[in-house]
């Protein structure tokens, strides 16, 4: 027998409204909203007084797993995720061995399928010589991914793509949409030599100025308009980028879309004496006005995804002395508090929130069934109490990693309980232990390319 949930009296967001309505999950759908007051349920959830968004989709990951683990594995992270209303997560190829291969693709599933307690994807790891097996991926059936990675910056190794021929044939042969890091290489190295040394963590801002992540951005997305490719520009950190994304918004130009972290939101460089090396990240931090164009970008539609770019290592790896200390912060179970508590004070609505996290990746990755909360979509919700107030702490974190930048923050709006296509997987203070999460599926017969139209993404001719 199917089984039956009924969310009764919840405040529902969805894209167009939120209304005090119930939410009918059967057999991992939902079978309807605003059902019957009759209607049958083997559960029935009261969330009188609380908000059901759609579950959170996590473009930007580092899970670290396989060969890094002693800071994070599919297990750990994917619960992380549960307890923040994170349903599901595309994770970032950097690993060891690196996600570039058919083999590596099709072995990451197979782990996370026995690992993760949410929904799961990878992307496929470009290398400057591994063309070919770009290609084989795209052919192969049943390997969902949802594009190609591209480290134009911030990697190491074969990791790095950034000279010109390999970016060329990279964009002109591929098919599917491209994901990059923008930062110049040449660039970098520049600053790096004129500083000196010995650098400060202060100096890192400098060192990866915002004319490194300007002059890489520019050149990608020079690159998606002369092959027609589609191409996301992950964690855009400048007013500038700001500019010429909010430019094609206007003109109504299509392949190109764009995504924020919660670090470059809520921190700038003001706080690098606070937290020291605990706020070192790639792009790194920018001045205060950056921070506020982030937030103006994010709100006109010029950006259309929230992400985390979850990147966590131990404290002992953070607190070495610059510049040995690796870049990247943890962030994937307090990125909807952090944006709850901002809805709180009249920053943003729910439907904001619900757009950025949810609706935007999954219509920019054309992931199926999720990202709204409507009939016959996938049971993927977070019920959230906007009243409930916590400091946020680093033991409290399902992290492995066990530590956050936002320790001794009080934020109001939590998650109180998450659902993975329709099996709870976080309530309580407690997250599900048995791997009950999905492979993420795309939907690549669309056509077209999408674009922010009045508010929401909707399809461009392309």
């Amino acid at each position: 027998m199917p089984h039956r949930t009924l969310i009764r009296d919840a405040s529902v967001v969805m894209p167009e409204e939120t209304a005090r309505t119930s939410v009918l999950i059967e057999d991992g759908t939902i079978a309807d909203v605003d059902p019957p007051r009759h209607a049958r349920a083997d559960e029935i959830v009261d969330a009188a007084g609380l908000h059901l968004l759609p579950g959170v989709i996590d473009d930007q990951v580092h899970f670290r797993d396989p060969g890094l683990t002693h800071k994070e594995d599919l297990r750990t992270g994917s619960m992380a995720c549960a307890a923040g209303g994170v349903t599901s997560f595309l994770e970032m190829p950097n690993t060891v061995p690196q996600t570039v291969t058919v083999r590596a693709l099709r072995e990451k599933l197979e782990r996370a399928a026995r690992r993760s307690v949410v929904n799961y994807g990878f992307y496929a790891g470009a290398t400057t010589g591994n063309l070919a097996e770009l290609r084989r991926i795209e052919r192969t059936r049943n390997l969902p991914t949802p594009g190609i990675k591209i480290f134009i910056g911030s990697s190491t190794g074969e990791m790095l793509v950034d000279d010109q021929e390999s970016l060329e044939a990279i964009f002109a042969e591929t098919v599917l949409p491209i994901a990059a890091h923008c930062e110049d290489e040449t660039t970098v190295r520049a600053n790096r030599q004129r500083i000196g040394s010995p650098p400060t963590i202060r100096d890192h801002s400098r060192i990866r100025d915002r004319w490194a992540a300007l002059t890489a951005t520019l050149r990608a997305i020079d690159l998606a308009d002369r092959h027609r490719h589609r191409f996301h520009l992950l964690h855009a950190s400048t007013a500038e980028e700001v500019a010429i994304l909010a430019c094609r918004l206007l003109e109504k130009r299509e392949l190109v879309t764009a995504e924020v972290c919660p670090h470059h939101l809520f921190f700038d460089t003001s706080d690098y004496d606070r937290l020291g090396s605990l706020a070192q990240m790639n792009p790194s931090l920018k001045e205060a006005g950056d921070r506020k164009a982030l937030w103006r970008g994010l709100k006109a539609g010029a950006i259309q995804i929230l992400a985390t770019d979850h990147a966590p290592h131990t404290l002992e790896e953070k607190r070495l002395p610059y510049p040995e200390s690796p870049s990247g912060v943890p962030a994937v179970e307090l990125v909807l508090p952090l944006m709850l508590n901002e809805a709180n004070r009249g920053r943003c609505t729910l439907e904001d929130i619900a757009a950025w996290t949810s609706d935007g990746p999954a219509r920019v990755w054309d992931i199926v069934g999720k990202g709204r909360i409507e009939p016959g979509g996938d049971a993927d919700l977070v019920l959230v109490d906007m009243a409930e107030e916590r400091v946020v702490r680093n033991e409290d974190q399902w992290s492995k990693c066990g530590w956050t930048p936002w320790h001794g923050t009080r934020l109001q709006g939590w998650p109180v309980r998450t659902w993975v296509g329709g099996r709870t997987v976080f309530a309580n203070g407690k997250v599900e232990m048995e791997p009950c999460g999905g492979r993420l599926e795309f939907d690549r017969e669309r056509g077209g390319y999408w674009a922010e139209s009045a508010g929401s993404i909707v399809p461009a001719s392309g």
